[in-house]
């Protein structure tokens, strides 16, 4: 009779735990869009949501300490004409963060550090080239001020958000609709899925075709694909029988998966989010109750099956926090901020340990909020490694006045340098109905003028 032996792994017993419901975020109408994107993002200081507004599109943006019942009255960020599809705060400077909208922009926020006080219409930046709705934003892992966004119009352009402007247009390679879009760990490629079932690995700097998959997954729903930090590539997808599916390949033989594994029937797109420091990955099906989890190692099969999260609400949208964000001496390994149909609930993911002291191998050196090129650089042909940070003593108070450093030399360039831009659009929106109104009374007061002069001339 033989034995099966049970996979070691640190992480076999990972369980994930809602927390209480006077720590959630209650009683915010989460956007009805059908749009397949994360409809969240999160900082250590804040938490975005894509919220339903009447005419135009708006996002909320909390501090994380703000949690309760939210007044209907807060403030948003309200300067769409179109409702705003996808968000993403900058990884280098938590008060910055980018939305991308069905009016067919890209805009540059910048949030104050206690939340906003009132609605927010101004961006710092307008990028405007995409010539339909923008539904995929990422920010390079790196490069300080360099974005990718990718439209419904099948284009993929990195922009100079400092300049404002657009430095690198990719419009032949995509026949389709483009599903994805990812960096790589230092941001020197690409890697994109597109509706053809074609996987691609593109040269960002040049906007040429290093690689590519056909028919990745067969089925024809949409595909997901993130780079892992080894250089593997993970996607999510479809079978022909419309089985839900994941699969990890490698760059070096793209001929035949590493591993495919067929996971269940569900119908909601899988968004996995990968942790490079654990390597695990977390797959939420929009519009499920679950999170399944999986362990990434050199080893066949490679993808191992952890456990799974279940809940009783299904989720509209989900988002991730940076690991320095994280409360180490709790062994948190990932939280997740899952978008209900009127609420946020925080899911915080541990590693159950009897110390609680600082567990090293749970926090090797992770990804800072420090860039290593600056974007002038990086489009020059200069990449840059990411720059580690400890997380033994804690990081969020050592590092407010750089932070806050950086985010005024980004202010600073980006009003001197945006050109024609329309950053100030609030002062000229204002100075206008200034002249507007002062127009209107100055015919008010001759038509009065003359209605006296007639009135003195008939006695």
């Amino acid at each position: 009779m033989s034995r099966q032996v049970v996979r070691s792994s640190k992480f076999r017993h990972v369980f994930g735990q809602a927390v209480k419901y006077d720590q959630c975020y209650d009683d915010i109408r989460i956007s009805q869009m059908t749009w397949d994107s994360n409809f969240c993002s999160v900082n250590p200081k804040f938490v975005a949501m894509i919220v339903d507004a009447s005419g135009g599109g708006a996002f909320m943006v909390l501090p994380l300490s703000k949690t309760g019942r939210i007044d209907m009255s807060y403030p948003t960020v309200c300067g769409h004409t179109g409702p705003v599809l996808d968000i993403e705060f900058c990884p280098h400077n938590d008060n910055i963060i980018a939305s991308g909208s069905e009016d067919c922009s890209v805009m540059i926020w910048e949030i104050p550090d206690g939340g906003l006080t009132s609605p927010l219409t101004a961006p710092v930046v307008r990028l405007d080239g995409h010539s339909k709705r923008v539904g995929i934003l990422c920010w390079h892992p790196t490069a300080h001020n360099v974005l990718m966004s990718a439209g419904c119009d099948n284009v993929v352009i990195l922009w100079n958000v400092a300049r404002g402007e657009s430095v690198v247009r990719i419009d032949s390679v995509h026949p389709d609709l483009i599903y994805s879009a990812c960096w790589n760990q230092d941001g020197s490629q690409i890697l994109t899925t597109c509706k053809d079932k074609t996987m691609r690995v593109l040269d960002p700097r040049k906007g040429t075709l290093l690689l590519e998959k056909e028919k990745t997954h067969e089925g024809s729903r949409p595909v997901r694909a993130v780079f892992l930090s080894d250089g593997k590539i993970l996607t999510t997808g479809f079978s022909r029988m419309s089985e839900r599916q994941v699969a990890l390949w490698d760059p070096k033989n793209f001929a035949e998966p590493l591993c495919l594994q067929e996971l269940d029937t569900g119908s909601g797109v899988l968004l996995p989010f990968y942790d490079p420091d654990t390597g695990v990955v977390y797959l939420c099906g929009k519009g499920e109750s679950s999170i399944r989890y999986f362990e990434v190692t050199d080893e066949a099969p490679y993808v191992h099956y952890l456990s799974m999260y279940t809940s009783k609400e299904s989720q509209k949208g989900m988002g991730c926090m940076p690991k320095r964000g994280l409360e180490v001496n709790k062994c948190e390994i990932t939280r997740f901020y899952k978008l209900h149909e009127r609420k946020c609930e925080p899911i915080v993911m541990t590693v159950p340990r009897k110390s609680d002291l600082f567990q090293e191998d749970l926090y090797p050196d992770t990804i800072g909020p420090e860039p290593s090129v600056e974007a002038d650089e990086w489009f020059q042909g200069k990449d840059g490694q990411p720059i580690l940070i400890s997380l033994k003593d804690g990081f969020t108070a050592t590092t407010k006045a750089k932070e806050f450093k950086v985010h005024k030399s980004l202010l600073k360039t980006t009003s001197t340098s945006a050109g024609n831009q329309p950053d100030n659009s609030g002062e000229v929106q204002s100075l206008r109905k200034e002249v507007k109104d002062l127009k209107a009374a100055i015919e008010e007061l001759t038509t009065r003028m003359k209605e006296l002069e007639s009135w003195r001339e008939s006695k």
